[in-house]
C-alpha cells in the first residue's frame, strides 16, 4: 500500500489522542515456503516498507494512496500471511479506552483474489526485532535494496494505521546487518493455539526488514521526497483484534471491522516464488517513526514483488530527522532472529504471530554519511503505511502523531514550511543503548535481573507494575524514558533530576496526582501526562518543553502552571477545565508567542486577539489563581486580586489606588504610576517615601532580572529590550519602616517610532545680567541615533511676542545688558541623527535682573611725564552706566597721603609740581538709576620730567655715490656737542621711527657722514638724539633725505690684454668699473686683418675674459671690447683694447697616425691622420711592406695616402709613413703607423653581369657573369620578380627563365652569387630588368553554357597577349542552332538572328526564351590592340523561368477600397491566382473568405486589422509559382474623432475651478465615432509667463478637465489643451481655449488650527493657509470659550500669531478667531478654531490632586509690607507670610517672632464674592480677594508654585460651593 504520509489540509500533529487510537500495526515475517493454494480464504497484504524497485515509486498515483501533491515515492515493505481460521484475541486498550470491535468481520468481507502456481517459496526477510515506538521513528525514507530474483504480488490495502512522531532522528542499524543475508528464527511463546498450517505473528512486533535502505547515496533531499511506507501482508481467513491502551489519553480507536470490510486484495504467484531478504529489523516503532526521511531501495536479489494499490494509507509522521543504521555484522546476515514474546493467545501452528507491540523496520536501515542536504518542507514528511489484513496485529500507534507534510496556510507559522515534529533524538538504536522490558510485569527497577546500565539512551518499561522511580537515577544518558500504564500515584519524580540528557519522557496511564516534585529537566522536549489524576499542571520550568500532553485528567485550575518559554503544543482535552470560557486564550497568555497548537488545533484567531486584550500581569495572576474572566472586566479584577494580595502588608492607614507602568516604548519615557491614598483623616508625619526598581523578562512568567541603577519612577527602554516585559517593583517605606513591595507590569517593549520628542524642558541659572544660563533638554529618542538637537533662544520684552536672539544657537547663553527687563524663551528641537525632526518645545524664565553697578580694570593710560594729558579708564558693569564720578588725587611726599587736585572728569594734565610724585584716580560707578556702586582706585607711576629735545633737523651735502654730507639741528635741554647721530638707509620714502631703517653707521658724536656705494637708490636717513652733558638723553628725531642718493654712470677706468700671440696660446682681458653696482657687463673679442678695419666678431667667447688663440686667427690681430653696465640696466661707452702683434702660426707636426681599412686582399686601405701647426700643404706619404721574418721594403708608386693591396700583398705586413709639410713648405718630423696585417686573400666577386633574351612576355631570358677571386666553384642565381611597390617573389634558381603574364609590366631581378672552388661564396651581384612588355592578344578559347531566362549567362574564354583590355562582345539570338561557317558571317547572318546584347555576360530575357544565343569576341589587349575574333553558340534553347511575382502591395484606391498590385515574372503568365488576408496586432494572419480578385471593399469586421494581399503566379504551362503576400497595410481605422472647439465654464478668478467641455462636430460620421469609438479625453492646463509674449508653461500635475485657479495665477492667462483619444489608440488635433488674465480672490483662510500640547503652561499657535491675492496685515484675536457655553471671552492684548496659556484658560477652549485681509485692504470673512479644553500639567495636576485631596495645606509666600497703590512691587518690600488653606476656607498669616504673635491678616470662606485672581504680566504673583474689603497680594518664587496654589485654592472652592470648576479643573472629587 502506498499511501500519503499526511493528507492535505491535515494538522501536523493530529490529535495526540488517536496515537493509540489507530495504533494497530500488523507486520508479518517473510514467508518461506507458500504452499500452493487454488482459492485461499483469505489473503492480507500489508506494507511496511518501501516498494522493492524505482520502477514502482515511479508508477505510485492517487489510485494508490499517495499524495499527488508532494510527488512522493513510498517505499513498502511485504509480507504474506496465510490462515485458515483465526482466533479473536481481545487485549486491553493501550488508553484505557473502550476496547476494540472484533476483527472477524473485517475479514469476513475482505474479498481476496489469488492465482497461485505449481509451486511457489518464499524466503523470509527477516525477524521482527523492533518494538512499536521505534517503527514510528523510522519514517523516514529509505534506500530499499531491491530483491533479485522472487517476484511477490500484494493486493490493495483498503486501510492505513496512522503512525505518529516520537522523535526526529532515524535509526541506524548496523553494518553487519546490512551484509548477513540469513534469517534468523525468533522464538515465540503462544498464547492461543492455532492450526499448525498457519504462521504466528507476534503481537510483540512486526519485522519489516524487507526493504533494507543504504543511506550513503543520499546526495541531497530535495522538496518532491519520496515518502516511504510500511506494508505487511497477512494472509487470515479470520483476523483476531488485539485491542490495546492509548498511551496520550486519545479516545479509543475504532473497530477494524470496518477496515477490513471495505479491502480487496489479489495476489498472483508464479510457479517457484523466492524471497530473499536483505535486512533484520531492530528497531522499534518510534524508531521506525524517525526515520521519516525519503531513501532509495534496495532491491532483492532473486524476488520481484508486484504491488496493487493500495486504497487507503497510513500517515505517519516524522519523529526526527536522523537517518537509522544497522550494523556491518547485520547487514550482511541473510537471517532472521526471532524474539521471544509471551503472546495473550496461542494461534494454530500453521498461522504466523504478529506482534502488536513492536514492528521491526530495520530493512529501511538508512546511511547518512553522504546526505548533503535535506531540505524543504517534505523532507520531514515522509509515511510509513501499514494495511491490516487481519485482525490479529494491534500496536500503539497514537493517532495524534499524524504529521502531514502539508504547508500550514493562515498562520504566520506556515511561512517556513517546517513540520512540526518531535523533539530530534540523535542515537544509534543497538542493543547497548537501548533497553525494552514492555509487558514484563516488573515491579521495581532495583530488581537483580532488570540490568539498568548507566549507557541506556533508550528505555521502554511500559505496562509494567512499577509504582517508585527508585534506581532510575543510574540513566544519566537516557533520552527516551517511556514508563506508561504503570502504577505510579504519588509525586516522586526526584530521582530524574539525574536524567539531565533526557529528551521524551512518557507518563500516561498511570494514577499521578501533582507534578510537584518533577525536577527540571534541562533536555526535555516532550512530556506526555495523560490519563492521570492530576489536578493541576504545577511542576517546575521547563525550559526546551515543545509538547505537553495532558488529556484525560481532573485538571480545573491553571494555577501553578510553569513557565515553558518554548512550549508549542498544549492539550487538555477531557478535563475539567475545559468548561472554562476563554480557556484558549488564557492559555495563550500563560504560554506565551511560542503556542503554535491547542488541542490539537491551530490557535483561533478569536481567542488570540481576545488574549491581547488582557493586561499585561494576567497571566501571573492566573498562574496565583485569579479566577478568569472575560476582558473587558480583566483590569479591574485582577487589581482587585493583586490588592488582596497586597493588602495585609501595606503601610498602616494606606491604600494603593493605581498601580500600572505606561506603554513602553523604545528610548522614551516609560513611567510607571504607583498611588497610595490615605483611608484615615489622620495627619501622618512622616510622609510616605516611594523606591522603585525596574526589571526585565522575557516572558510574565520568566525570572525577571533586575536593570542596574534603573531605581527611579522613570525608566527609558533600550534598543535590546525590544519584545521583552517591563517588571517593577515599588517599596514604600514610612518612617524607617519599609513594607514589602508591590509590582506592576509592562506590555511588551514596542520598537520606537524614530521621531524624537522633548520629555523635559528646563533652564538652569540665576537670572541676573552676566550670569549663564543653560537649557536642559530630556529628550526621547524613540529609537532614533541619538543627534544634537536644534537650539535657540528668544527674548521676550514687556507685553510683546518674542523675538529669536541672533547668535544664541547653544544649550548655553550668557545674559547680556539687552536681556535685562526681558523674559527669555528657550526653544529645543530634537533631531536624530538620520534627520527627522520631533516637535519644538519651549520653556519660558522670568524676567532678567540687572547686576548691580560695578567697575574693573580701571587703569591710567597715557605717559606721565611733565606736560602729558593722562587718563583715567575702566570697564562698567550692572545695567545701564549714569552719571558716574571720577576724582584724581596728588601724593604728598611729606605725609605719604593723596589730596584732591581734579574731580568730575577722567582726563588731567601733568604740570610741574607733579614731577616727581604719583598720581590716584578714582572710579565711582553709578547705573540710570542712582545707585552707586563700590568705588575702584589706581596708582600711576611717579611723574618724569621733560627730557631734552632737538628741532629743525636737517641733511645738508650732495646725495651721490661716495659723497660727503652732514646733519644739523637746534637742540634744547642739552648741548649739540653731547648729542649723538647715527646714519640709516631705507627704500622707502616715509619714516616710522626705526622701523625699515637699515643702519649705515653706529651712533657717534661727528655730525658728517660719507655715502657709500651700499647707499645708491636709497634714501638717507639722520637719527639725532638730544642729549645733555651728563649722558641724560631726550626723545630722538629723525630725518629723511629729500631724494634717494644717486650714483655715477658707469665705466671704466682701465683695459689690457695679456697672454701669447700665438696659435694655441692664451689671451686674457682685465678691466676696471665705476659707476654704483656693475651689472652684467658685455665683453667681445674680434679678429682684425690690419689694425684699422672693424673686425670680425668672434661668437664662441663672448662674455668670456680669456680666448684660446684658433687656427682661424694666424696672421690677424687681435682686440677686446668691453661695454659697461650698471645694475640697473644703465649701459656705459665700451672701451676697446687691440693687440700688440699679429698671431703666429704653430709649428707643423702629426698628432696621430694610423691605417684605416682591411687587411685583405682587393680591399682600399686609407691614412687617417691629425695635423696641427698652420694650414697644412702636400705632406708626403710612403708605404712599405714588411714581410714575416722583419724585412721592410718600400712599395713603388705608393705615394698617395690610400692603397689598394694586391696579390703581392698576401701574407705580408703593411705599414705608412708621413712627413708633415705646412702650406709654407715647413716640415715637421717623420712619423710612422703601425703596420697592419698579415693581408689575406680576397673573397670572390663577380666583376661583371647582363641579361640575354628579349623582355617580351612568352620569351626566355638568360645571363653572361664574369668571375673574379680564386678559381670559380659552382655559382648560385636566383630570379626574381619585381611589383611596382618595390616587393620581390622568387621565381627559379635555374640558369633561364621563362616570361610569362605576371611578368607582364613588371621587372625582372638576377641575383648571382660567386662561389670560389674551396667553398668560399663572395657577395652577389645584382641586376634588374627593364620592364617587361606584353604579348600580342590572342583569343584561345570560348564556351556558352546552358541558359535560363533572367539568370546571367557568364561565357567561359581563355586570352592570352598582356593584360586583357575591354574587349568587343556582341550576342546574337537565333531561332534555329547556326554552325561553324554561319557563326564566323554572323553579322551577316539571316533575318531571324537578331542582336540582343554587348556586354560580357548577358541575362536571357522573356523573348530569349526558346532561341539559341551566339556570342562573337574580339580579344583586346588594355593597351587597345586587338586580336582575331571568336564567336560560339549556346548548346541548348533559353529555358523559361520558374513563375514569381514581386514587388506585391496594397494601394488604396479610395475610402474603404483596395486593389492588390504585383509585378510577375517567370516565361508568359497563365491566370495567376489572388487572395486577401487579415492580419491582427498580435501577428495572426487569416484568410478572408470570398476576397479572390485583385481589389477589396473594407467591412466592418476588419477595423482594427491590416489588410494583405496574396499573389500566387501562374505559367501560361500551368506551372505554379509561389504564393507571395504584400505588406500589411496600416491598421484600418474608421476616421479619426474630431473637437470643434473647447469651451471654458467657471470665471478666471483665483479659487473658483475652472472645467474644459469639448463641442463635438455634428455629422454623423463623428457622432457615430464620438459614439463607439472615443476612449478618454486628455487635457493639459498651462500659465502664461510673465511679460508681455503670452508664452505658455504646462502646469505638469494639471490633467483633467477641471482646474481650480490658484493664488500664482493672478494676473496671468490659463490655457486648456485637449487632446481624444479613441479606442484603436489615436489621437485628435489639439484643441485649447484660453482665458483672460485671473482676478484675485476673496481673502479666505482654511485649514485653520491651533497647535500646541494642550497643558496651561505651554505655547500655543495658529496656523492656516491663506488665499485670495496676496495676504495683507490679517487680524487674528484670542477668546476663551467654557465648555458647553457658545459665550466667547476676549483675552486683552492677544492678537499675534502666538499665545501662551497660563492657569486662567484651564477648563477653557482657547478660540482664535483669524480675519484674512489682502494687501490692498479687502477682507474676507473670519474664520475659528479652537483648541481642546486646557488641561493643567501633569506634574502640577499631580501635585494639585494630592493637595485637594489631603484637604488642608500650607503654603509660604510673600506679601508687600507698603501696601500704597502707586508703590511698585518688589524683592526688596516683600514679608514673608504663611498661606493656610482647607476645606472650608483661606488664612494668610503673619509668622511670630521674638517679639510677636502669629497674626491672622485675612481670613474667609470660599463663598462668593471670593476669587483668586492672577496677574498676567508677573507669573508670580497671585491676589486673593474675599471681598470688596478684604484682598492681599501675593508672590512666590516661581511659577510652578503660584500654579499649584491657585489650582488648590480653586479646586477647595469649588467643592466648597458645588460648582462646576471640577470639569475645569478636571479633578476627581
Amino acid at each position: 500500500m502506498e499511501g500519503p504520509l499526511v493528507q492535505p489540509g491535515e494538522d501536523p500533529l493530529k490529535k495526540l489522542q488517536s496515537e493509540e487510537k489507530q495504533s494497530s500495526v500488523s507486520s508479518v515475517e517473510s514467508v518461506k515456503k507458500v504452499p500452493k493454494l487454488g482459492k485461499p480464504s483469505g489473503a492480507v497484504t500489508s506494507r511496511v516498507a518501501a516498494p522493492t524497485s524505482s520502477s514502482s515509486r515511479k508508477k505510485t498515483d492517487l489510485k494508490s494512496g499517495s499524495e499527488s501533491s508532494s510527488r512522493l515515492t513510498k517505499p513498502t515493505v511485504s509480507a504474506s500471511l496465510k490462515t485458515s481460521n483465526a482466533v479473536p484475541v481481545v487485549r486491553r486498550n493501550s488508553t484505557g479506552g473502550v476496547p476494540e470491535k472484533s476483527l472477524n468481520s473485517t475479514a469476513k468481507q475482505t474479498s481476496v483474489g489469488s492465482t497461485v502456481g505449481k509451486k511457489t517459496t518464499s524466503s523470509p526477510s527477516e525477524s521482527v526485532r523492533r518494538s512499536l515506538p521505534e517503527l514510528r521513528r523510522s519514517s523516514l525514507p529509505s534506500d530499499v535494496t531491491k530483491p533479485t530474483s522472487s517476484r511477490v504480488s500484494s493486493s490493495e490495502a483498503r486501510k492505513s494505521v496512522p503512525v505518529s512522531p516520537v522523535g526526529r532522528s532515524l535509526s541506524k542499524s548496523t553494518e553487519s546487518e546490512a551484509k548477513q543475508g540469513t534469517v534468523k528464527k525468533a522464538s515465540i511463546k503462544p498464547a492461543l493455539s492455532v492450526s499448525s498450517s498457519s504462521r504466528r505473528v507476534s503481537s510483540a512486533s512486526v519485522d519489516s526488514s524487507s526493504s533494507s535502505v543504504s543511506r550513503k547515496k543520499i546526495s541531497k533531499v530535495s522538496s518532491p521526497l519520496t515518502k516511504p511506507t510500511v506494508s505487511a501482508s497477512l494472509k487470515t481467513s479470520n483476523a483476531v483484534p488485539v485491542v490495546r491502551r492509548n498511551s496520550t489519553g486519545g479516545v479509543p480507536e475504532k473497530s477494524l471491522n470496518s477496515t477490513a470490510k471495505q479491502t480487496s486484495v489479489g495476489s498472483t504467484v508464479g510457479k517457484k516464488t523466492t524471497s530473499s531478504p536483505s535486512e533484520s529489523v531492530r528497531r522499534s516503532l518510534p524508531e521506525l517513526r524517525r526515520s521519516s526521511l525519503p531513501s532509495d531501495v534496495t532491491k532483492p536479489t532473486s524476488s520481484r514483488v508486484s504491488s496493487s494499490e493500495a486504497r487507503k494509507s497510513v500517515p505517519v509522521s516524522p519523529v526526527g530527522r536522523s537517518l537509522s543504521k544497522s550494523t556491518e555484522s547485520e547487514a550482511k546476515q541473510g537471517t532472521v532472529k526471532k524474539a521471544s514474546i509471551k503472546p495473550a493467545l496461542s494461534v494454530s501452528s500453521s498461522s504466523r504471530r504478529v506482534s502488536s507491540a513492536s514492528v521491526d523496520s530495520s530493512s529501511s536501515s538508512v546511511s547518512r554519511k553522504k546526505i548533503s542536504k535535506v531540505s524543504s518542507p517534505s523532507a520531514r514528511s515522509p509515511s510509513i503505511s501499514s494495511g491490516l489484513r487481519t485482525g490479529s496485529l494491534s500496536s500503539s500507534l497514537d493517532r495524534s502523531s499524524n504529521l502531514s507534510g502539508r504547508r500550514r496556510a493562515g498562520t504566520p507559522e506556515s511561512k517556513d514550511s517546517r513540520f512540526i515534529v518531535l523533539p530530534q533524538v540523535e542515537i544509534k538504536a543497538g542493543d547497548d543503548v537501548r533497553l525494552d522490558l514492555r509487558g514484563h510485569r516488573v515491579r521495581s527497577l532495583t530488581a537483580s535481573g532488570l540490568n539498568l546500565q548507566p549507557n541506556l539512551e533508550f528505555v521502554y518499561l511500559r505496562d509494567n507494575l512499577l509504582s517508585t522511580l527508585e534506581g532510575i537515577e543510574i540513566l544519566k544518558r537516557v533520552k527516551v524514558l517511556d514508563l506508561s500504564f504503570n502504577d505510579f500515584k504519588g509525586p516522586e519524580f526526584e530521582p530524574l533530576e539525574n536524567c539531565k540528557a533526557l529528551q521524551q519522557l512518557y507518563l500516561a496511564g498511570n494514577q499521578i496526582t501533582s507534578l510537584g516534585s518533577l525536577p527540571q529537566l534541562p533536555n526535555l522536549e516532550f512530556l506526555s501526562v495523560a490519563q492521570n489524576k492530576l489536578k493541576s499542571l504545577s511542576m517546575a520550568s521547563q525550559p526546551r518543553l515543545q509538547v505537553l500532553a495532558a488529556s484525560k485528567n481532573k485538571i480545573s485550575t491553571l494555577k501553578g502552571f510553569p513557565h515553558l518559554p518554548v512550549l508549542e503544543h498544549l492539550r487538555v482535552e477531557e478535563n475539567p477545565i475545559l468548561k472554562m470560557s476563554h480557556l484558549e486564550a488564557a492559555s495563550i497568555l500563560l504560554v506565551g508567542p511560542t503556542l503554535k497548537k491547542f488541542n490539537d488545533r491551530d490557535l483561533s484567531r478569536d481567542e488570540l486577539s481576545i488574549a491581547k486584550r488582557y493586561p499585561a500581569h494576567t497571566p501571573l495572576c492566573i498562574r496565583d489563581g485569579w479566577e478568569f474572566c472575560r476582558p473587558e472586566h480583566a483590569p479591574d479584577s485582577t487589581f482587585c486580586f493583586l490588592f488582596e494580595q497586597w493588602k495585609d502588608h501595606l503601610p498602616p492607614w494606606f491604600l494603593v489606588k493605581e498601580a500600572f507602568i505606561e506603554k513602553p516604548s523604545e528610548e522614551d519615557a516609560c513611567r510607571c504610576h504607583f498611588v497610595f491614598v490615605q483611608d484615615s483623616t489622620l495627619s501622618i508625619d512622616p510622609q510616605l517615601v516611594l523606591k522603585y526598581q525596574w526589571f526585565l523578562g522575557e516572558r510574565p512568567l520568566s525570572d525577571f532580572v533586575p536593570i542596574p541603577d534603573a531605581t527611579g519612577e522613570v525608566y527609558w527602554p533600550k534598543h535590546e529590550d525590544i519584545g521583552k516585559f517591563l517588571k517593577v517593583e515599588c517599596t514604600p517605606i514610612l518612617g524607617e519602616t519599609e513594607y514589602p513591595p508591590i509590582f506592576a507590569l509592562s506590555s511588551p517593549v514596542s520598537r520606537g517610532s524614530g521621531i524624537p520628542k522633548v520629555v523635559n524642558l528646563e533652564v538652569r541659572g540665576e537670572l541676573v545680567e552676566g550670569n549663564t544660563i543653560k537649557g536642559l533638554a530630556e529628550v526621547a529618542w524613540c529609537g532614533g541615533t541619538p543627534g544634537k538637537g536644534v537650539a535657540s533662544w528668544l527674548r521676550r520684552r514687556w507685553n510683546s511676542s518674542p523675538v529669536v536672539i541672533a547668535g544664541a544657537e547653544d544649550e548655553e547663553y550668557w545674559l547680556t545688558i539687552d536681556d535685562v527687563g526681558s523674559s527669555l524663551v528657550f526653544m529645543y528641537t530634537p533631531v536624530t541623527e538620520e534627520g527627522a525632526k520631533g516637535e519644538p518645545q519651549y520653556k519660558y524664565t522670568d524676567f532678567v535682573k540687572a547686576a548691580p553697578p560695578s567697575v574693573s580694570n580701571v587703569r591710567i593710560t597715557g605717559d606721565t611725564v611733565e606736560g602729558n594729558i593722562i587718563k583715567g579708564v575702566g570697564e562698567y558693569f550692572g545695567g545701564r552706566e549714569g552719571p558716574s564720578k571720577f576724582e584724581w588725587l596728588r601724593e604728598n611726599k611729606d605725609s605719604g597721603e593723596y589730596v584732591l587736585v581734579s574731580t568730575g572728569t577722567a582726563e588731567y594734565t601733568l604740570v610741574k609740581e607733579d614731577v616727581g610724585r604719583q598720581l590716584a584716580f578714582v572710579y565711582i560707578p553709578i547705573n540710570l538709576e542712582g545707585q552707586e556702586g563700590e568705588s575702584v582706585s589706581t596708582i600711576s607711576q611717579t611723574v618724569k620730567q621733560a627730557p631734552p629735545k632737538v628741532t629743525n633737523v636737517k641733511i645738508i651735502g650732495d646725495l651721490r655715490e661716495n659723497s660727503k654730507i652732514t646733519v644739523t639741528g637746534i637742540v634744547t635741554g642739552g648741548t649739540d656737542g653731547s648729542s649723538r647721530v647715527q646714519w640709516f638707509k631705507t627704500s622707502s620714502s616715509i619714516t616710522d621711527g626705526e622701523n625699515g631703517l637699515e643702519a649705515l653707521s653706529t651712533s657717534k658724536i661727528a655730525k658728517a657722514f660719507r655715502i657709500p656705494l651700499g647707499a645708491v637708490g636709497f634714501y638717507i636717513v639722520a637719527k639725532y638724539t638730544p642729549m645733555t652733558p651728563d649722558g641724560e638723553s631726550g626723545e630722538p628725531a629723525y630725518v629723511m633725505s629729500e631724494r634717494a642718493v644717486e650714483t655715477l654712470p658707469p665705466s671704466l677706468n682701465f683695459l689690457s690684454i695679456t697672454g701669447d700671440y700665438a696659435e694655441g696660446g692664451i689671451l686674457t682681458a682685465s678691466y676696471g668699473y665705476i659707476g654704483g653696482h656693475e651689472g652684467k657687463s658685455i665683453y667681445n673679442w674680434y679678429l682684425h686683418e690690419v689694425e684699422t678695419d672693424t673686425g670680425t666678431l668672434i661668437p664662441e667667447v663672448s662674455g668670456l675674459l680669456q680666448y684660446r688663440v684658433g687656427k682661424d686667427a694666424i696672421g690677424k690681430f687681435i682686440s677686446f671690447q668691453c661695454t659697461p653696465v650698471r645694475d640697473d640696466g644703465i649701459v656705459g661707452e665700451p672701451r676697446t683694447c687691440m693687440g700688440q702683434e699679429r698671431v703666429r702660426p704653430g709649428s707643423p707636426r702629426l698628432l696621430s697616425l694610423q691605417i684605416v681599412g682591411m687587411a685583405v686582399e682587393g680591399t682600399i686601405v686609407s691614412v687617417d691622420k691629425k695635423y696641427w701647426g698652420g694650414e697644412e700643404g702636400n705632406s708626403v706619404f710612403r708605404w712599405f711592406r714588411t714581410s714575416s721574418d722583419g724585412t721592410q721594403s718600400e712599395i713603388r708608386g705608393a705615394t698617395s695616402a690610400s692603397y689598394i693591396l694586391s696579390v703581392e700583398d698576401i701574407g705580408f705586413f703593411v705599414s705608412v709613413s708621413c712627413e708633415p709639410v705646412r702650406s709654407d713648405w715647413a716640415r715637421g718630423p717623420i712619423v710612422l703607423s703601425e703596420q697592419i696585417g698579415p693581408i689575406i686573400p680576397g673573397p670572390p666577386t663577380c666583376q661583371s653581369l647582363e641579361f640575354l633574351g628579349s623582355m617580351i612576355e612568352g620569351q626566355r631570358l638568360s645571363f653572361v657573369a664574369s668571375y673574379s677571386g680564386g678559381e670559380r666553384g659552382y655559382c648560385f642565381y636566383e630570379w626574381f620578380r619585381v611589383k611596382s611597390n618595390g616587393v620581390k617573389e622568387r621565381l627559379t634558381t635555374e640558369e633561364f627563365l621563362d616570361l610569362t603574364f605576371d611578368d607582364v609590366g613588371r621587372r625582372i631581378e638576377l641575383v648571382y652569387s660567386p662561389v670560389r672552388k674551396d667553398g668560399i661564396k663572395g657577395s652577389p651581384k645584382t641586376i634588374v630588368s627593364d620592364v617587361i612588355a606584353p604579348g600580342d592578344p590572342v583569343g584561345l578559347d570560348l564556351v556558352i553554357p546552358d541558359c535560363c531566362e533572367d539568370k546571367e549567362v557568364v561565357p567561359h574564354k581563355k586570352y592570352f597577349g598582356g593584360q586583357e583590355g575591354v574587349g568587343e562582345y556582341i550576342w546574337y539570338r537565333s531561332k534555329n542552332k547556326l554552325h561553324e561557317s554561319e557563326l564566323m558571317d554572323i553579322s551577316e547572318a539571316l533575318s531571324d538572328v537578331h542582336l540582343c546584347g554587348k556586354t560580357l555576360t548577358y541575362t536571357p530575357s522573356l523573348e530569349d526564351v526558346g532561341a539559341y544565343l551566339a556570342l562573337y569576341w574580339l580579344p583586346t589587349r588594355e593597351d587597345g590592340r586587338s586580336g582575331n575574333p571568336l564567336v560560339a553558340i549556346s548548346d541548348s534553347p533559353v529555358t523559361p523561368a520558374l513563375p514569381i511575382v514581386s514587388n506585391v502591395r496594397v494601394k488604396e484606391l479610395s475610402s474603404g477600397l483596395y486593389t492588390g498590385e504585383g509585378e510577375y515574372f517567370g516565361g508568359y503568365e497563365g491566370s495567376s491566382l489572388f487572395s486577401w488576408y487579415r492580419e491582427s496586432n498580435e501577428g495572426t494572419i487569416c484568410l478572408i473568405n470570398g476576397a479572390s480578385s485583385r481589389t477589396y471593399e473594407v467591412a466592418d469586421s476588419d477595423y482594427n486589422y491590416r489588410l494583405l494581399f496574396g499573389y500566387t503566379p501562374v505559367r501560361s504551362d500551368s506551372v505554379v509559382g509561389e504564393l507571395k503576400l504584400s505588406e500589411p497595410t496600416d491598421i484600418i481605422l474608421p476616421e479619426l474623432p474630431r473637437v470643434e472647439m473647447l469651451a471654458l465654464t467657471g470665471k478666471a478668478i483665483e479659487g473658483d475651478v475652472l472645467t474644459a467641455v469639448e463641442v463635438i462636430p455634428k455629422s454623423e460620421i463623428q457622432q457615430c465615432v464620438w459614439s463607439k469609438y472615443k476612449k478618454d479625453v486628455r487635457y493639459q492646463w498651462f500659465c502664461s509667463s510673465e511679460g508681455d509674449d503670452k508664452s505658455f508653461e504646462p502646469l505638469p500635475t494639471q490633467r483633467s478637465c477641471s482646474y481650480k485657479v490658484r493664488l500664482e495665477d493672478v494676473g496671468r492667462c490659463l490655457k486648456c489643451e485637449c487632446i481624444v483619444t479613441d479606442v484603436f489608440g489615436r489621437s485628435s488635433e489639439l484643441a485649447y481655449a484660453e482665458t483672460t488674465p485671473v482676478l484675485p480672490g476673496i481673502p479666505r483662510i482654511d485649514k485653520l488650527e491651533i497647535e500646541g500640547r494642550g497643558f496651561h503652561t505651554n505655547l500655543y499657535a495658529v496656523r492656516g493657509i491663506y488665499s485670495g491675492g496676496k495676504e495683507g496685515k490679517s487680524r487674528i484675536q484670542w477668546l476663551r470659550a467654557m465648555v458647553g457655553s457658545p459665550d466667547l471671552i476676549s483675552i486683552q492684548g492677544e492678537t499675534g500669531r502666538m499665545y501662551e496659556a497660563y492657569a486662567d484658560d484651564v477648563g477653557y477652549r482657547l478660540v482664535a478667531i483669524y480675519t484674512p485681509v489682502r494687501e490692498d485692504g479687502v477682507e474676507g470673512q473670519p474664520v475659528s478654531a479652537s483648541t481642546d479644553p486646557i488641561a493643567v500639567e501633569p506634574d502640577v495636576l499631580k501635585e494639585v490632586k494630592q493637595k485637594v485631596d489631603l484637604g488642608a495645606v500650607k503654603f509660604e509666600v510673600l506679601c508687600d509690607k507698603d501696601r500704597t497703590p502707586k508703590k511698585v512691587l518688589g524683592e526688596g518690600s516683600l514679608e514673608r507670610r504663611i498661606l493656610e488653606i482647607n476645606k472650608k476656607r483661606v488664612k494668610v498669616v503673619k509668622p511670630g517672632s521674638k517679639t510677636s504673635f502669629p497674626t491672622t491678616e485675612i481670613r474667609g470662606s470660599y463663598a462668593p464674592p471670593f476669587h483668586v485672581e492672577l496677574f498676567r504680566n508677573d507669573q508670580r504673583r497671585l491676589r486673593i480677594v474675599v471681598d470688596s474689603e478684604n484682598e492681599v497680594d501675593l508672590m512666590v518664587h516661581s511659577r510652578h508654585l503660584r500654579d499649584v496654589i491657585v489650582l488648590t485654592v480653586r479646586g477647595l472652592a469649588q467643592r466648597f460651593n458645588s460648582t462646576s470648576l471640577n470639569s475645569l479643573l478636571k479633578i476627581e472629587t
